[in-house]
């Protein structure tokens, strides 16, 4: 008996056996695909007259808009809950024409203000205000925002905790009735399981420690110094997080209040420990930097709410497993099977009855932009027979699609899903 997608995920996320494997393209920042390709895909399922804009919906990653015509083209069982804003601080409406260096037509945000440098690179601005120093930069010809670092002098003797939180307030009265009115109509006028992000669950996310939304970002802010910081500043970054997580617990208490059990997955950390070659931060410190701040935000959900938590964390993270398990984490994203250490069927039979593997389905480095449809429809049917049996595993490739990724691999792997993805696998 067909289900609907929404009980689909959730048997899924229960680590029971669906009608078939879930399938999620677009419900968060690493699950999206890139507007070129989203913009080429609309054009190969005939959605669209040539030249129709796609609107970017993540300004920093360039991500395009899942709109529910494509959505129910490829038989997407997720959709997103998305707040107002976006990384660079400015809030995602009155929509204005806007060209990527390739040529893809698309739709910005009204404060999506950038100016062209005389080499052709592309500034962005915090909040849209080009009255201070820009926060991105896209290279001539390149296809993401990179954040600029803006790192102000460091006195050790006058740091302050409150320097690195600036960004992490209560949220506002706006937001929350956002949140209600969009949660609701997601979940009255489809059948979608919803995916939320709420701000500031993800401790360390490299992503914002820069912080592009700030106009003039105070405390440690370099990339670099950051890392060096988790070991020879551990008490102030400690403090940092403590003060993080008692704004981060209040704003999920109200914001639970608007949108109740509607949300089916929260995704709390963006946060990565991995590189290729295996973690890039030891257990110890995962255990005294991270792991009390990941446990207590998951405590609260799992105490108060039916959400599944969902821990982002690329590259080569085998070894750190146990510790997000022991943590409280439902769902582990994006399963990178080409790290070391991280072949599927060894996760399968280590993990798979305690953990959700929400990803790994096709490796978007190699196979998807550059492999044959075949390639790919292979590829797609080795992971589903090994994640899938016996539940827990939500398909989507590994990381969002990539620019120049050929629409007929796309929707190869659409296509492999559909073919093999029904219960019982075989």
């Amino acid at each position: 008996m067909a289900m609907t997608s929404r009980e689909r995920v959730l048997t899924a996320l229960e680590h029971r056996e669906p009608d078939r494997v879930p399938f999620d393209m677009g419900s968060s920042s690493v699950t999206g695909i890139h507007v070129s390709t989203v913009y080429r895909l609309r054009q190969a399922l005939g959605l669209d007259a040539p030249g129709t804009p796609v609107k970017i919906i993540r300004p920093y990653l360039m991500l395009g808009e899942m709109a529910q015509d494509l959505v129910d083209a490829l038989g997407v069982d997720v959709v997103q809950l998305a707040g107002r804003g976006n990384t660079f601080g400015f809030s995602m409406d009155r929509w204005k024409e806007w060209t990527t260096f390739d040529g893809t037509p698309a739709l910005v945000p009204e404060d999506f203000n950038t100016d062209l440098e005389p080499n052709g690179d592309l500034l962005q601005y915090p909040r849209g205000d080009k009255s201070v120093p820009p926060s991105g930069r896209m290279p001539a010809g390149g296809w993401y925002f990179d954040a600029i670092i803006r790192q102000p002098p460091i006195d050790d003797a006058s740091l302050d905790p409150a320097d690195n939180l600036e960004e992490f307030g209560l949220v506002s009265d706006e937001e929350l009735a956002h949140l209600g009115a969009e949660v609701h109509r997601l979940h009255e006028r489809t059948d979608k399981a919803i995916m939320a992000k709420f701000s500031g669950t993800g401790f360390g996310d490299i992503a914002a420690v820069p912080a592009p939304a700030l106009k003039n970002p105070r405390g440690i802010r370099d990339v670099e110094e950051w890392y060096i910081s988790t070991v020879t500043r551990r008490d102030y970054i400690h403090r940092v997080f403590e003060r993080q997580c008692e704004i981060a617990l209040t704003n999920l208490e109200r914001i639970y209040s608007v949108v109740g059990d509607r949300v089916t997955i929260v995704y709390l950390t963006g946060t990565d420990f991995g590189m290729q070659t295996g973690p890039f931060i030891s257990r110890k410190t995962y255990h005294l930097l991270f792991e009390p701040f990941h446990k207590a935000i998951n405590d609260w959900v799992h105490a108060h709410t039916t959400w599944k938590t969902f821990i982002h964390s690329c590259g080569s993270v085998v070894d750190l497993i146990d510790d997000f398990i022991d943590a409280g984490f439902d769902i582990l994203n994006p399963v990178q099977c080409s790290a070391a250490g991280m072949d599927p069927v060894e996760l399968k039979r280590r993990y798979g009855g305690r953990i959700v593997f929400y990803g790994g389905g096709v490796d978007t480095q190699h196979t998807l932009p550059f492999g044959s449809s075949d390639d790919v429809r292979h590829e797609v049917r080795e992971r589903i027979r090994t994640f899938a049996p016996g539940g827990g595993f939500v398909f989507t490739p590994v990381h969002c699609v990539q620019p120049l990724t050929p629409a007929e691999n796309i929707l190869a792997m659409v296509e492999s899903v559909r073919e093999h993805g029904a219960y019982p696998i075989c």
